[in-house]
């Protein structure tokens, strides 16, 4: 930016740039120098935009737009004029960078036009600026009409008078929440059904209509995320109005944006939690449950479970779990967002039909080619654009154009979001085309039906909306041209007809007819789609196609009798029930999701059809999958059988966690009866599943005894006092306390003996005369840090007859972690602090990562903390350092925190694949300022117990009865719900703010130099 532009406010930058020429030449990647040659500057500059870039072979990317037209892109849509709509984020998350300057009138809508036809943008028009839209996620041009989604709203602009200005806003939806969120509410599109499709992560929680109130689905389902029946992220679809309002999806993590190809099959990314290289591509079933918490308690992935899996993505998802919908595709570490289904032909023929998705982590637009699979889909993955040389390039949306290319938005930044930006004068539009392909958008007559169809070809949703709408609201004057589409060559064209011609109101359903008896299963499938849409019976069209060839068009009847209570309902599941063949996970959970809240009928439907010969492949699957009680003594005949293999039998234990009725306790109770190989193990499986009520039993007393002596040591053992409860396995606790007191098996027994009222014992060993269990005891005292651990530390080191270095040796436990440093740090303030103690205290408070704690802690041991001034970021970023000497930093300064490749502690975020997903510049910032940005599900809490005491750290996974929070040191604790009197939320990173100032400068670049080698 030149010394002029630099004087003026944001607003006039935005004016003048409307008669300035762009800073950048619109010259192709072949043209640009070798990025490596560049200078900082160089590369960070527009007019080399391209040259960090790796563009597939046959495709060619150009620079359509960059600042000073735009920054900081969070979304993007093409109009049917050709035009690009970008929502900008300057102002995102404002609060925690305060050191970033904010446009005080908000963010803004612009609006980039290549008038001229040279390729790129010529013009920036601002079509609306508020704060009300700050760091907006989605954007949708529908006509003269455009949708922000920026929680906690929806909003509705309208350009009444076409001079691109918003005249009117509307609040369509309200109440979302995660404002400035990344997991809020994200892009809206419209589907080939003229309905609206968008999605919400797991921080939107809840949706209401413009008045306020909480939004009810069309089965009278609340939309929010209680459980009741919903969980997590979601993704809806209604009316452009917002009626006729459904839940297609839900217990997603953050699911940023959704896509409907032209037969309304929906597909959408999802992110997993940070550094477990999890990130899902789905294929969205309707009403299907995703897996990223246990679906009836709501536990997160890491909660011990039956028949857990040995890898990491199918237990971060829960895939071994009945009723959970299988991934598509798992896409490894990643920060997905914009996608979008191609379905031009101007790009190789690869990509037809495609989705097309950008990534922001690794820096990369991805295709995932799709086939079918039985009922469900397998994909690969075909990479389009790369910054594997400019980490900077953070694609936030991909989108189509009506000439069949593709748009690219870039956030350009050192991050990749996640409540962090570290860059606010940049941002990009790219294009990818095929080679020497200019951009040139095609024009469509549309005052007439005839030239509205051929509108509706397009592969620009803008522009196909627009044709939509003319031809619906056209109706029967419409007819003759959709049915010369209708019989085209074209199967998507003949989908796109087919969902208007299926809304005719005089015969609509002739045309659903027809479409029903087609060759292609695409439009059988469509056709259904459509005729569920029309409001009529749709059991006589399911039972039409019951025996349809295609599991493809038997998912879709499955999925369609979700909550039908038609009185054949349960006989057409049936009959498509015995067509599973134990051989497709996709079809059993979309007969799953058809048995919904009436297993009872459809199960009995089921086992009638069959005459009871159910012990078939597909019939133990579906008894697996059931929700009946009619399925429990079945699921324990499974087990009881010595031919079912030992997985099998965790397979169906695993089932168990989905039934309530006391007939399962007798029948665990009934296996525990059995004898059978492995019975050690089937024991203990069946006494998992039971309820401490179960003691009664003398079986059950008997079997327990054995299992508990089998397994002394263990976490299966603790399991087994945890589940009854038990006050009588303290000499035992002690033991594993005393031997393990630096692990998750000591600590959770030290927990476990104070929960079962086992003080007594502890304190004897505190009172006794064996120095080294006592010091032992402490040290695992203060690693558990619950409120009964804390209190009883607290009563040794206040005990002025204790051994002098004892009760230091307990202070320094007691302020371990975040609960018992907090306490000491409000006793110090409350000169509470006996003499001899004050120097441990002080060690305890000098090692806290939160700032003022340490510099009370230094002041009581009479140290004063050094300052590292360092210098600017960008200089740092300049440096090399050792690799080999940053990985010895890492060991000493950040493994007590984080893993790599499963070393080290599991507390924050794994840091495995960093290097591929922050350049150095994004690293230093991670480290110098870890409150600007915290990762979300990495956030800290402060819990208050309903006693006064407090603990903190972060929560791993709540159920309605539990809190399971992950402290410090990577240890976790149980805490019972009863006794929290209420949470809340840590403004500051859980990660230490003084962490650079504990090492030497260079220690720091060569810490950073091995951290970019994790890729």
């Amino acid at each position: 930016m030149n010394n002029f532009l630099k004087k003026l406010t944001p607003a006039a930058i935005a004016a003048v740039s409307l008669l300035l020429p762009l800073s950048f030449s619109g010259c192709s990647q072949q043209q640009q120098p070798n990025y490596n040659e560049l200078t900082d500057e160089q590369k960070r500059s527009a007019e080399y935009a391209l040259a960090g870039l790796e563009t597939r072979n046959g495709l060619e990317t150009t620079l359509f737009a960059a600042e000073d037209m735009l920054v900081n892109p969070t979304n993007m849509d093409v109009d049917a004029e050709g035009r690009v709509w970008v929502t900008e984020g300057y102002n995102y998350r404002s609060n925690l960078n305060p050191e970033n300057p904010t446009k005080e009138d908000g963010d803004r809508i612009v609006i980039l036009e290549d008038t001229d036809g040279d390729n790129k943008a010529d013009t920036s028009q601002v079509f609306y600026q508020g704060n009300d839209i700050n760091a907006a996620l989605g954007i949708m041009v529908l006509d003269n009409r455009v949708f922000i989604s920026r929680s906690p709203h929806i909003f509705v602009f309208t350009d009444t008078d076409g001079d691109d200005k918003a005249d009117q806003k509307e609040i369509l939806f309200s109440g979302i929440e995660g404002v400035q969120d990344d997991h809020g509410v994200h892009a809206a599109m419209f589907g080939p059904d003229g309905k609206l499709y968008f999605n919400m992560g797991n921080q939107g929680k809840v949706i209401r209509d413009a008045e306020g109130n909480i939004i009810e689905d069309i089965f009278g389902n609340e939309v929010k995320t209680d459980g009741n029946p919903f969980r997590q992220g979601l993704v809806f679809r209604s009316n452009l109005d917002g009626t006729e309002f459904e839940v297609l999806g839900h217990n997603f993590r953050n699911n940023y944006e959704v896509t409907v190809d032209s037969y309304g099959t929906v597909w959408q990314s999802d992110n997993d939690d940070d550094g477990n290289r999890s990130v899902r591509i789905n294929y969205v079933m309707e009403y299907g449950n995703y897996g990223y918490t246990d679906e009836r308690t709501g536990a997160g992935w890491r909660a011990r479970r039956t028949n857990m899996p040995d890898d990491i993505p199918s237990r971060h998802w829960y895939q071994n779990s009945p009723g959970v919908v299988p991934n598509l595709l798992q896409t490894g570490a990643g920060s997905p967002t914009g996608i979008v289904l191609y379905e031009g032909d101007l790009l190789p023929e690869l990509f037809h039909n495609a989705m097309i998705h950008a990534d922001a982590g690794p820096n990369i637009i991805r295709s995932y080619p799709t086939q079918k699979d039985g009922a469900g889909f397998t994909a690969t993955i075909e990479n389009i654009l790369e910054g594997e040389q400019d980490q900077w390039f953070r694609p936030s949306d991909v989108t189509v154009a009506s000439d069949g290319s593709i748009f690219v938005s870039d956030w350009y930044d050192p991050g990749v979001g996640g409540h962090r930006m570290g860059d606010q004068q940049r941002g990009r539009i790219f294009r990818i085309a095929p080679e020497d392909t200019p951009y040139k958008v095609p024009e469509f007559d549309l005052s007439s039906p005839e030239g509205a169809v051929e509108a509706l070809k397009n592969p620009n949703l803008s522009l196909r909306a627009r044709a939509w709408l003319k031809l619906h609201d056209w109706g029967m004057d419409a007819e003759e041209a959709l049915i010369e589409l209708w019989e085209s060559d074209n199967p998507r064209y003949r989908a796109r007809a087919l969902w208007l011609l299926s809304k005719l109101e005089s015969n609509g359903t002739e045309y659903v007819d027809e479409a029903l008896q087609d060759d292609n299963e695409d439009i059988r499938i469509a056709g259904f789609r459509a005729a569920r849409q029309l409001k009529v019976d749709i059991i006589p069209y399911g039972k039409q196609l019951s025996d349809d060839p295609s599991p493809q068009v038997r998912r879709e009847v499955a999925i369609a009798l979700h909550r039908n209570n038609s009185p054949q309902a349960a006989e057409l599941w049936a009959q498509l029930a015995v067509q599973h063949d134990g051989n497709d996970r996709w079809y059993l959970e979309a007969l799953g999701i058809g048995a919904a809240t009436q297993w009872d009928s459809h199960f009995d439907a089921w086992l009638n059809e069959v005459d009871g010969n159910w012990n078939t492949p597909g019939g133990r699957d579906i008894v697996w999958r059931s929700r009946v009680n009619t399925s429990i003594p079945i699921l324990g005949e499974m087990i009881k059988d010595p031919e079912t293999a030992l997985d099998e039998k965790l397979r169906y234990f695993r089932a168990f966690d989905f039934h309530t009725s006391s007939q399962k306790q007798d029948e665990l109770i009934s296996i525990l009866q059995t004898d059978l190989p492995n019975q050690d193990q089937i024991d203990l499986l069946a006494l998992n599943h039971l309820s401490p009520s179960a003691l009664e039993s003398p079986i059950v007393q008997e079997k327990l005894e054995d299992a508990m002596a089998s397994v002394r040591g263990t976490q299966e053992y603790l399991d087994l006092v945890e589940k009854f409860e038990l006050e009588t396995q303290h000499d035992e606790l002690l033991r594993l306390m005393t031997t393990y007191p630096d692990s998750s098996l000591g600590i959770r027994a030290a927990s476990l003996s104070l929960q079962n009222n086992g003080t007594e014992v502890i304190n004897a060993v505190l009172q006794g005369d064996d120095p080294g269990r006592k010091e032992t005891v402490i040290e695992v005292l203060g690693y558990a840090q619950s409120s009964r651990s804390l209190e009883t530390l607290r009563e040794f080191m206040m005990n002025e007859d204790n051994d002098p270095e004892m009760r230091q040796s307990a202070v320094l436990a007691f302020g371990s972690g975040w609960g018992g440093e907090q306490q000491l740090f409000e006793m110090v303030n409350n000169d509470e602090i006996p003499e001899p103690l004050k120097l441990a205290v002080g060690q305890a408070l000098a090692d806290s990562w939160r700032g003022d704690v340490q510099t009370l802690g230094n002041d009581l041991i009479g140290e004063t903390a050094v300052e590292n001034e360092l210098p600017p970021i960008a200089d740092l970023a300049s440096k090399v350092g050792d690799s080999q000497t940053g990985r010895e930093v890492f060991a000493t300064s950040c493994q007590i925190c984080h893993q790599v490749n499963g070393e080290g502690i599991n507390f924050g975020p794994a840091l495995t694949e960093i290097g591929s997903k922050l350049p150095k510049e994004g690293l230093y910032d991670a480290i110098i300022n870890p409150n600007a940005g915290i990762n979300f599900g990495y956030e800290g809490y402060i819990i208050t117990m309903k006693d006064g005491s407090q603990t903190a750290g972060i929560i791993q996974s709540e159920t309605e009865t539990e809190l399971t929070l992950l402290m410090n040191g990577g240890y976790t604790s149980i805490i019972n719900k009863s006794e929290i009197a209420s949470r809340e939320e840590m403004e500051q990173s859980l990660m230490p703010e003084n962490l650079h100032a504990q090492m030497t400068r260079q220690e720091l670049v060569d810490l950073v130099e091995y951290l970019t080698t994790l890729e």
